[in-house]
């Protein structure tokens, strides 16, 4: 059974730190070879992509937390992080980390390309 388990989200205060996990098991191929991926979604709005990191460690961020988030993974523990730092009351979401199998070190950028999915933790930054 497939689970993508995210931990580590939280109500803050601007200019906070958050360090949300998400932690895999039941994937069909090694989870090295996956490119693992945070959305976030907030009331009313689409979902978006927020940052994404490949199999052998190249990263992708959203313009919104280039700077201020830091994703990264620990393939022995089958988990993958995201730093949040200065926080801010936009950066109030649901995230959700996503997993899609990726040859030869692809970030994958749509959302069609992630087989795997957590149910997501609330991150709520007030002012």
């Amino acid at each position: 059974q497939v689970q993508l388990v995210e931990s580590g989200g939280g109500s803050v205060q601007t200019g906070d730190s958050l360090r949300p996990s998400c932690a895999a098991s039941g994937f069909t191929f090694p989870f090295g070879a996956y490119s693992m991926a945070w959305y976030r979604q907030a009331p009313g709005k689409e979902r978006e992509l927020v940052a994404v990191i490949s199999s052998e460690g190249r990263t992708y961020y959203a313009d919104s937390v280039k700077g201020r988030f830091t994703i990264s993974r620990d393939n022995a523990k089958k988990t993958v992080y995201l730093q949040m730092l200065s926080l801010k009351p936009e950066d109030t979401a649901v995230y959700t980390c996503a997993g899609g199998y990726s040859d030869y070190d692809v970030l994958l950028m749509n959302p069609f390309e992630y087989e795997y999915w957590g149910q997501g933790t609330q991150v709520t930054v007030s002012s």
